[in-house]
Order: structure tokens, then C-alpha cells, then sequence
């Protein structure tokens, strides 16, 4: 799926989420949206969270 595809289906989406519900609905299906390609790329392996997984570990 090329992203010029992902876009007009992310964009329907949230015109769709506008038009039969309001802004603040709007703003939930881009969060969770957001949040979907987030973890779509973690598990894809294209983003890699780790150094903000691991803390912080004080010197000894």
C-alpha cells in the first residue's frame, strides 16, 4: 500500500468522523490513528522505541 492510498484513507476517515460527529471525535480517530501506526511500525520493526523503554539506570 503506497502512502499517497494511506492518505486518502486516513483523510476520508477523519472527514467521515467530522462530518457525522464533530471536532472532538475528529481529534479521537487521529489520536487513535496515531497511536495505530505507531504500533504498526514497532512491529514492523521500522520504529524502534528502546532507548526510551530502558530508563534510566543511576551510576554506581
Amino acid at each position: 500500500m503506497n502512502r499517497m492510498f494511506l492518505g486518502t484513507i486516513v483523510g476520508l476517515a477523519l472527514g467521515f468522523a467530522i462530518a457525522f460527529g464533530g471536532f472532538g471525535q475528529m481529534l479521537i480517530v487521529a489520536l487513535f490513528g496515531g497511536l495505530g501506526l505507531a504500533v504498526a511500525r514497532v512491529l514492523a520493526g521500522d520504529l524502534d522505541l528502546s532507548g526510551y523503554l530502558q530508563g534510566r539506570r543511576s551510576p554506581r
